[in-house]
């Protein structure tokens, strides 16, 4: 179990986008670093020992999420293993279609390698969803009566908490013969993640959302599904990643994987009691709040929100000044301009999906986080809802 490491007053509830490196994690990394450098391709001693560290770790793994070692292709982070999924199954199978399906919330990681293909001659077909995030099982048969090269969608959205139909949209799939990709960063070492059960013909991950360090992540591809190689070079990774593997980062993503599936029913309890609260809590106490994401089908450890009248940055730094480190939006797009696409696909108005807020908790946060999120959380939203013209005219 990682240790409590809130600071003081500091309350971090930001694990979707990294969460606290485990020590274990980090103690497997170390001797490591400082002297375990042998590359895994040598055929000398210490390459070997490399070897032998990077086929625990690909166990490890693919332990967590129901694989054979051998489908781990690891990657430095999600978005590669997201890239060498479309990029690299798609083209494999153009001659039978060129037509990619794709969620409306999918991360950016998906969104912009899609586009990118389209640029080469693919169509792509963005799937809507409801009001809650979920994309309808019969909006995609419709559209798989037409082929496709590829079904991508994410196994649950890191914005707004929707766990999606998986095992339901991928047998749809291998119905029509077509290889289905989820994006599974939010889901992997949250909730139980088993690729036989869900059907699924790739999978993304991330070490750092259950406690790896970051730098180390994998694309699941069990040999059955087509694909060519992003990175060329030599033969590590299938063939399909070439350059020598991050032994350390790797190791770490191992030791997490492991711990991260033993401990998953008692955190996903733990995480979830907080997450009920804050979301039975938080709209009652603070006026015109709604809950975004649907209510049950949703990670444990995951309450998002829109609060009207008020600008989602503003309220951020305040209680980041108060020590509650919070999100808005996906980490990949917080600093940006533009609006959030996921809470656009949902229905949500721009002015209130500027007031978003996310919560994301680990095995460290506490029931009484709620409390101190709440009474520090009320002023400010008060003290921003008296800068803003709109909500005085209210």
């Amino acid at each position: 179990m990682i240790e409590n490491k809130n600071n003081g007053n500091e309350i971090y509830m930001d694990h979707i986008a990294a969460a606290p490196v485990r020590p274990e994690a980090a103690d497997a990394m170390v001797p490591l670093l400082r002297d375990g450098f042998g590359n895994p391709q040598s055929v000398h001693g210490r390459g070997q020992a490399a070897a032998e560290v990077l086929g625990r770790a690909r166990e490890q793994v693919a332990s967590l999420v129901g694989a054979d070692p051998w489908d781990v292709i690891f990657t430095a982070t999600g978005s590669e293993a997201n890239n060498l999924a479309l990029k690299g199954i798609a083209p494999a199978r153009k001659k039978k279609s060129n037509r990619i399906i794709v969620s409306a919330i999918e991360h950016h990681s998906i969104m912009n390698p899609a586009r990118t293909l389209a640029k080469d001659g693919f169509d792509l077909v963005i799937l809507p969803v409801d009001g809650d995030g979920l994309v309808s099982p019969g909006s995609l048969e419709a559209e798989l009566a037409r082929g496709a090269a590829l079904v991508s969608v994410m196994h649950a959205n890191t914005e707004i908490g929707t766990i999606e139909p998986i095992e339901e949209l991928a047998a749809l799939c291998r119905k029509a013969d077509v290889p289905m990709h989820s994006d599974a960063w939010g889901t992997a070492g949250i909730v139980p993640v088993d690729m036989a059960k869900l059907g699924v013909s790739a999978l993304s991950i991330a070490a750092q959302n259950f406690g790896g360090p970051p730098g180390a992540a994998a694309l699941i591809l069990p040999k059955g599904t087509a694909a060519r190689g992003l990175i060329e070079g030599g033969v590590q990774e299938r063939g399909l990643r070439a350059g020598q593997e991050n032994i350390p980062a790797i190791a770490g993503m191992g030791v997490a994987a492991e711990l991260a599936a033993s401990e998953l029913e008692t955190v996903a309890a733990r995480t979830g009691r907080i997450r009920d609260e804050l979301l039975r809590r938080l709209p009652a106490e603070i006026d015109h709040t709604i809950v975004t994401g649907h209510r049950k089908k949703r990670l444990p450890n995951h309450a998002s929100f829109c609060v009207e009248y008020i600008e989602g940055e503003g309220m951020l730094l305040f209680l980041d000044q108060k020590g509650i480190r919070a999100a808005s939006g996906s980490a990949c797009t917080s600093k940006s301009l533009k609006g959030s696409s996921v809470l656009q696909a949902i229905g949500v108005e721009t002015a209130l999906a500027q007031g978003s807020i996310v919560f994301t908790m680990g095995p460290e946060n506490r029931i009484e986080d709620v409390d101190t999120i709440l009474s520090v959380m009320k002023p400010v939203v008060q003290r921003l809802r008296e800068m803003s013209p709109i909500y005085k005219r209210k």
